[in-house]
This record gives C-alpha cells, structure tokens and sequence, in this order.
C-alpha cells in the first residue's frame, strides 16, 4: 500500500531538492555576500530551544522508522523533514534581514543574518521555528484524522485504561469506528456529526472532553449524561462557549450542547493545576517546610485541602494564596467510632484518585494509620514496594486497597535508587526522597516531566537539591 504513495513523494523531495539548491540558496548567498554573519542554535547553545530540538529529533526518529505501518503517516513524517530543512524564515528586525536552515538530524539551527545581527535573540527564532512545527503537528492531525497505532502510546502504568468512552460517544454522533488487528490502528472518522442523547458507562473525564469538543459544531443537540464535571470540564466549557459553542448544565453531570456552524478564536486563562497544588502541599507537610503556594484557584480545588487536613495537614487560605505552614508533626484523624480513617477516590466532587499516591506517601510520616483505597486502577499502588524499600511501613492488602502505618517521624526514610512507573507515583518517589535521608536515584523521570514542568529546577529554587543526569 506505501508503494501507491511512493511517486508523489519521491516527486516532494525531488522538487523541494532542487529549488532549494539551484534558486534559494544562490539567490540568497548572494544578498547576504561577504557581510553576512552565521549563529548555530543548538541543545548546547540554547537550553531554552530543547523543547524545540527535542521535537526535531522526534521528527527525525520516527521517519527513520520507514517501515511504520501507515503509509499516511509516513508521508507526513517525510514531508514535516523537507519543511523543516528547505523552508526558509525570514525575520524582519531593526534593519535586518535573517534566514534560518533547520536541521532536524543535527538537531541544529543554523542562522545568517545581514544588519545589525546582535540585535537577534535566539529565543525569537526558536519561538518563530516552533510556530511552523505547531502547523506540522495540526496538518498531521488533519491528514491522519484520528487514526493511531496502539504501539506508540505511552503514559502511566497503572493498569487498564480503555479508550471505550471516546469512541463510542463519537460513533453515536454519527462517526464510524474501525479497527485493524494487522496495523493495530484505531480510526474514526464522518463526514458529518448530528446531536443526540448519550449515557456514558463511566464518567470519563478526557472521554468527556473529547464529545463535547466534537458535539459543538455537531448538528442538533446533544446531551450527556454521567458527564464527568471536573473543573477541568468546566473551565473547557466555558472556554468553548467563549468561542461561540452553546454549552449548557456546567459543573454537572448533564451537560446539553446545542451544536453551531462555526466558532472564533477568543482569550481564555487556565486553571491552575490542582493536582500541582496538592503535591506541594505534601511535599511541604513531608520535608516540614513553610510554602506558599500563589493563585491556588482554591474555589477550584474541591475535597483537596479538606482531605489533607484529615492526615492533619494545616494550611492557611490568603486570599487566593495558600499557606502551608511548617509543622513538627501531624497527626490521622479517626472516624466519629474511632475505627481507622480510610481516604479513597470518586468521581469529582469526589478526590481525584491523581493525589492518591502523595496521601500515601504524607501517610508515611504522620501520627496514627490509614487505608489508602485506590478504586480505578488496578496496578497504581504498586510503587509501594519502593516506599517500604526506604523504610515505610506499608501493608499492599490487595492491588486496590494499602494500609499505611505512620511513623510519626520516629524513623526518617532512607534514600534508596527506584524507577518512577507513572507521574504521580514519580513525583510522590520524589517527595518521599526529599524528606529521606541520604542519596536517592529515580530512574525513568520522563514520567515525572510529563505532568511537572520543570519541578527539578522550581524546587531547587527553593531549597531542594536535585541534580538532573541526562546520561
């Protein structure tokens, strides 16, 4: 099947080839001359352009896996290469003229310039390159619908996570869905999406996103019930309402879409992360620390500080500031009959089962016993094993279900090596290191970027020490 694509992009590259050797170039050397002045741009020279480089080799590896299964994919893959090492970017600065050649197997940019070349921040470029890599990935999407192989995703290992809820909410406004057991592809795609009433099987909080996303500009009216109402949900409805979408029942598990013909652009501002703010409060309450933790969205954040408050956690609300105040000691409450407090997740208003794991791992060092019960996922309390590793003094009852007996900071962790099996199984590894004594390893810290960006250099900056090793 790749073969029926082959001529057309043999023919891309040969063309794109030749107009980049015999008319670009010459006729850019040329205006450049002899006082044209060259920068290179590089992982080495640059640390803010990683990002940038890194999606260049990205680009770069999956092209050189030309057997992938998709001849659509492929073709993209090769065309987004050619975009990048042919198209030339033209700045326009304080009589400057500057072109820049991408190099996606070097990983490099090389810049010339002719004018007043210091002028030139190389964080403009790399923003400016960016931006076409950002048209790359949405022609991607458009070109390969929603099509995508099994084999290349990745995220937590926590157990089952179904894709069931996307697709059949897409399939009853109107998309058929298939898949290939040869290519391990899952498609969906119409021509033409109408409203109707749909009853998700679980409260799926990017299922639901991803319908009502779809439903907007459906026609007619859709509605669905047991819709997760996350404020993630919230703050996505209201951001498509300011787009022109007509979404009504906001916070509930209803949620009605009258579908419309076209939506704008418009401004928005994100939430702050709850799940961020819950870590930091533990890992406050962990290496007994004083945080403030700035525009928390506290309105925002639910059972949150109601249930770290049940370890005996305090905080302090300053406007939209939190305060977490350092503390010698706290202490589990029980329940009203004094039998063994038990914190488990649920559907929001529920806790969100993303802060199950820093409970844990707080647990650790508090006054008295709990019951951690992990409802979701099968697989998300195994790190557990790591904990107890240093020192935690844990009882797995079963794959959903953990008894954390606290210290009470009679005996510190000790810092052990570990590899991090999800994000917040990751960063809980890490507040538990950061409160441990002595060295501590944690291997696969790709997990732990996904979901906090940056944390080795933020926490750093408050008093951590946290030494990256790229090797």
């Amino acid at each position: 099947q790749f073969m029926r694509y082959l001529p057309i992009t043999v023919s891309i590259v040969l063309a794109s080839s030749l107009f980049y050797s015999l008319v670009l170039i010459p006729v850019l050397g040329s205006y450049f001359g002899q006082n044209s002045s060259t920068l290179k741009l590089g992982k080495d020279s640059d640390k803010t352009g990683e990002p940038l480089f890194d999606k260049l080799a990205e680009y770069y590896g999956k092209l050189t896996k030309i057997f992938v299964r998709n001849p659509g994919e492929t073709i993209i893959l090769i065309l987004a290469i050619l975009f990048t090492i042919v198209t030339t970017y033209t700045f326009y600065g304080k009589g400057t003229v500057y072109f820049a050649i991408v190099d996606p197997v070097k990983a490099e940019i090389t810049v010339r310039g002719r004018g007043n070349f210091s002028a030139l921040e190389s964080k403009k470029i790399i923003e400016e390159v960016e931006e076409r890599l950002l048209q790359i990935d949405e022609l991607e999407s458009v070109f390969l619908r929603s099509g995508s192989p099994w084999w290349e995703r990745g995220g937590d290992k926590i157990g089952r996570r179904r894709l069931d809820t996307h697709f059949i909410g897409f399939e009853k406004l109107g998309a058929t869905f298939s898949y290939d057991a040869k290519t391990h592809f899952y498609k969906a795609e119409a021509k033409k999406l109408k409203g109707t009433f749909m009853l998700l099987d679980e409260a799926s909080v990017t299922g639901t996103a991803n319908i009502i996303m779809a439903a907007v500009l459906a026609e007619g009216k859709t509605s669905i019930y047991n819709a997760a109402c996350e404020p993630y949900i919230q703050q996505l409805c209201k951001m498509m309402n300011a787009m022109g979408a007509n979404v009504s029942g906001i916070g509930s598990n209803l949620i009605i879409i009258e579908g419309v013909s076209e939506m704008g652009g418009c401004k928005h501002k994100v939430l702050p992360d709850m799940i961020e703010v819950g870590s930091f409060i533990g890992l406050a309450a962990m290496t007994q620390s004083e945080i403030l933790l700035k525009n928390v969205g506290y309105e925002h954040l639910g059972m949150i500080p109601d249930v770290f408050k049940k370890l005996g956690i305090k905080m302090e609300l300053q406007g939209d500031d939190l305060l977490i105040p350092e503390q010698e000691a706290y202490e589990i409450e029980s329940f009203i009959d004094g039998s063994i407090m038990t914190i488990a997740d649920a559907p929001w208003p529920g806790f969100t089962p993303d802060l199950l794991s820093i409970v844990l791992v707080v647990a650790t060092q508090a006054k008295g016993s709990v019951i951690i019960h992990q409802k979701m996922f099968e697989s998300r309390l195994f790190f557990v094993d790591k904990l107890i590793d240093m020192g935690a003094q844990i009882i797995l009852c079963d794959p959903h279900r953990a008894t954390v007996i606290g210290h009470g900071r009679a005996n510190r962790l000790r810092g052990i090596q570990m590899t991090s099996p999800d994000i917040r199984a990751g960063v809980s590894l890490l507040i538990a290191a950061l409160s441990a004594e002595g060295t501590s390893i944690i291997r696969n810290i790709e997990q732990i970027d996904r979901g906090y960006q940056n944390i080795d250099k933020r926490l750093n900056a408050i008093g951590a020490n946290i030494v990256r090793n790229e090797g």
